[in-house]
């Protein structure tokens, strides 16, 4: 069993870790969706090592954190509404025996959290329905079409990412000196 401070410690170092992406936002054009994505990545090492409530609780540190001093708010919004939180509940959905049960499970989180970030992003942080258009066309069901895509490749990375961490990075830190 893992000591109290040894939790303490690492959800703080990937806290910290999740907070610094999440300021580089500002700084690159695709930062708004991929740093979002990859800050969601490193709890997989806290749903790992010590447990999905103690993965929630740092998706909640860093959510707060990011939409009150990360300057891009819709990739706050991201990571709060999805990337965040997929990670430690795809382990969760992960458990279910059926398959088809799973992807349409994680297919409706998906959807329902694109649809929220969508009118929360429009409706609360002003986000302007230009952004929405292609071609000259309105289609934000386009966008929706084509996230369901990456949604998916989404999925697979974490399961790749999970793989890569169990077997080459989680024993690097277990070696005893």
């Amino acid at each position: 069993m893992k000591k109290t401070a040894y939790k303490v410690a690492l959800g703080g170092i990937v806290t910290a870790m999740c907070i610094a992406l999440m300021f580089l936002t500002g700084l690159f054009p695709f930062g708004t969706y991929a740093f979002p994505c990859f800050a969601g990545f490193l709890l997989i090492a806290i749903v790992e090592e010590i447990g999905c409530p103690f993965a929630f609780a740092v998706y909640a540190a860093v959510s707060v954190m990011s939409v009150l001093f990360v300057s891009d708010k819709e990739a706050a919004l991201f990571f709060v509404m999805l990337f965040g939180y997929y990670p430690i509940v795809k382990t969760l959905i992960d458990r279910i025996k059926s398959k088809p049960v799973r992807y349409v499970l994680k297919f409706l989180i998906f959807n329902v959290a694109a649809v929220a970030a969508f009118f929360i992003g429009t409706y609360l942080l002003a986000i302007p329905p230009e952004s929405y258009v292609l071609f000259g066309f309105y289609v934000p069901w386009v966008f929706l079409l084509v996230g369901n895509i990456f949604f998916l490749i989404y999925d697979k990375c974490i399961d790749n990412l999970k793989i890569l961490y169990l077997k080459k990075i989680r024993p690097v830190f277990n070696k005893k000196y």
